[in-house]
């Protein structure tokens, strides 16, 4: 990976990469071309803050909220689960605004 996620990175869907509700499976996945990775409810519940604009302060700050949560705690997971779907090419740094 050539660039690391912090507090400041800001993620986005690549092109083909949606989030979306699998009817047949009765849950949420990331739907690729060719691939499907379906998602838990945690997963879930991070990826739909994923917007192009929040960096990861913003939504562990909202997920904190939401839930009721320590953002140390949540921060760690947030952090693996962006990494782990940047190798996988399910997401993507969004382009940094001047």
């Amino acid at each position: 990976m050539s660039a690391a996620i912090d507090s400041g990175s800001v993620m986005r869907f690549p092109v083909g990469v949606r989030l979306q509700h699998d009817r047949t499976r009765e849950r949420w996945v990331l739907l690729a071309p060719e691939r499907v990775i379906e998602l838990d409810d945690i997963a879930h519940a991070v990826l739909t803050h994923v917007d192009g604009r929040s960096d990861v302060e913003a939504i562990v700050a909202a997920l904190a909220r939401d839930y009721g949560a320590d953002p140390g705690e949540i921060y760690g997971d947030v952090i693996d689960l962006f990494s782990t779907l940047l190798e996988k090419r399910m997401l993507a740094f969004a382009p940094q605004l001047t």
